[in-house]
């Protein structure tokens, strides 16, 4: 029975720590990333939705383009796979955490 509750206990941290969003971003600092970069993404994807999660409600400051809503602008800028960052003219495939494009934006 003490295993059971054990397992049970551990698999509630692993679910709450995997789904928490960080919602820590300040407003200044998504909007800082935001004037120095775009994030395609695509309507349904899960990695794209995990991207814009870690801004929690400051994600509408993001500039973000649907690659399903507006196909021919990703096309413009050859998006391949998604979410994709362009960053200063640089192309960033994948998801990136808030330290990353803090880094890669010089925010």
């Amino acid at each position: 029975m003490k295993k059971i509750i054990l397992i049970t206990i551990l698999f509630l941290i692993l679910i709450l720590g995997c789904t928490q969003n960080n919602t820590n971003v300040s407003e200044k600092l998504t909007k800082c990333i935001a004037s120095k970069s775009t994030v395609y993404v695509s309507t349904g994807c899960s990695a794209c939705l995990r991207q814009k999660s870690f801004f929690g409600d400051n994600a509408e400051y993001l500039k973000i383009v649907d690659c399903t809503i507006l196909p021919q602008e990703c096309n413009k800028v050859d998006i391949i796979k998604i979410p994709t960052w362009i960053i200063n003219d640089e192309m960033y495939v994948g998801v990136k955490s808030i330290d990353e494009l803090k880094e890669l934006t010089g925010c």
